[in-house]
């Protein structure tokens, strides 16, 4: 096996000439993103959709870095805020609306313990998932082999070293679970300030005021 078909498999690899050759077009696509008009979100987000190829209505505030963007797959409505980086070595997939807040880092990519295998040149990639309707807070680090469930926000400045169930509240270092989310929260948008009536209209109006989760 060549190392780009290792690396593929989940099997440790070395970073040869091959498989940096791929990384190039990750390269020059986040060198574009990074270096375009900010305000230009039309050209923005069709060097996104180039860069993560089948997506919908996904869009990534810059500056973004990646190691080759084809690793990564993304649900509808994905958005990822400034300064994230996702080393996409192994898949990194994402459900439906998924948010990234800033600084958010997501590590598929690792090194043996040892140093004597570390400075071998070895290394490898461990697939990451997060499901539908996530948040991830800013500042949060998700380590290889992480998966994340349905409906889950992890707090600002996690390190997640292991996998969140469904409905949870998760924060910390080591992230932890806090406590499940529960029909209750709907009302409130921040702690315990409560939606007005005019914003809570609205959101009835447009569906989003129901009265069970759907888990």
């Amino acid at each position: 096996m060549n190392n780009i078909e290792r690396r593929d498999a989940g099997l440790p690899y070395i970073a040869d000439d091959e498989v940096l050759e791929q990384q190039k077009r990750a390269r020059r696509l986040t060198q574009e993103l990074n270096t375009a008009d900010r305000s230009d979100f039309d050209k923005i987000g069709a060097i996104v959709k180039e860069l993560l190829g089948k997506s919908d209505g996904a869009f990534i505030n810059p500056p973004f870095y990646c190691d080759y963007g084809f690793n990564i797959e993304v649900g509808k409505n994905f958005f990822a805020n400034y300064n994230c980086t996702i080393l996409d070595v192994g898949k990194v997939t994402f459900g439906d609306h998924c948010q990234l807040a800033p600084n958010v880092a997501i590590y598929t990519a690792g090194h043996p313990v040892h140093p004597d295998s570390r400075n071998s040149a070895y290394e490898y990639g461990i697939p990451v998932s997060i499901g539908d309707n996530c948040w991830i807070g800013g500042n949060s680090v998700i380590c290889p082999g992480v998966k994340i469930g349905n409906n889950v926000i992890i707090g600002a400045g996690s390190v997640v070293t292991k996998d969140i169930p469904d409905w949870s509240i998760a924060a910390g270092n080591p992230c932890k679970v806090i406590r499940r989310i529960t029909e209750e929260d709907r009302k409130y948008y921040y702690k315990k300030n409560e939606f007005d009536e005019e914003a809570w209209n609205d959101l009835a109006a447009r569906g989003f005021a129901g009265t069970e989760n759907k888990n």
